[in-house]
């Protein structure tokens, strides 16, 4: 019987110990966002370079963006320094390289005050950048003459 109450006794202190942990984890900062992907779509050539990422957080206490980085040096983040309240949105402005052409698919990851495991989002940056229009297109080689 007291093997029985004993082992009664730990499964409520570690069912006990778990709420504690999942009561933190909602008590704390939350980034939530319709979407983790930026698409420019179409852009000219030396177009706009700037798209921005609009997070919200659905936390009870302050949420810190404490990281934001591009996967190359042509994809570059700027991120609020200050925190974020609680039911509050912020924003995260990407800036690509738009004198490069050609389709384009970077990240950004975006590291926060969040528990860990649960504090690192990767966003999906991408486009098309038209060709340049003041590079000459190339004329197509006439075929050979059929012998």
């Amino acid at each position: 019987m007291k093997k029985g109450l004993l082992i009664l006794g730990f499964i409520a202190a570690g069912f006990a110990a778990s709420q504690s942990v999942s009561a933190q984890a909602v008590l704390g900062p939350k980034l939530t966002s319709e979407t983790l992907e930026v698409n420019y779509g179409e852009v000219e050539y030396a177009g706009a370079r700037e798209r921005v990422w609009t997070f919200k957080n659905t936390g009870k206490e302050p949420l810190m963006i404490t990281n934001a980085t591009g996967s190359c040096g042509c994809t570059v983040p700027s991120f609020p320094k200050e925190p974020i309240m609680p039911g509050k949105t912020g924003e995260i402005k990407i800036n690509y390289d738009t004198n490069r052409q050609g389709p384009f698919a970077k990240t950004v990851t975006v590291t926060t005050n969040e528990p860990a495991g649960s504090n690192t989002y990767t966003i999906q940056v991408k486009a098309t950048v038209k060709p340049n229009p003041a590079t000459p297109a190339t004329p197509a080689t006439p075929a050979a003459p059929a012998k």
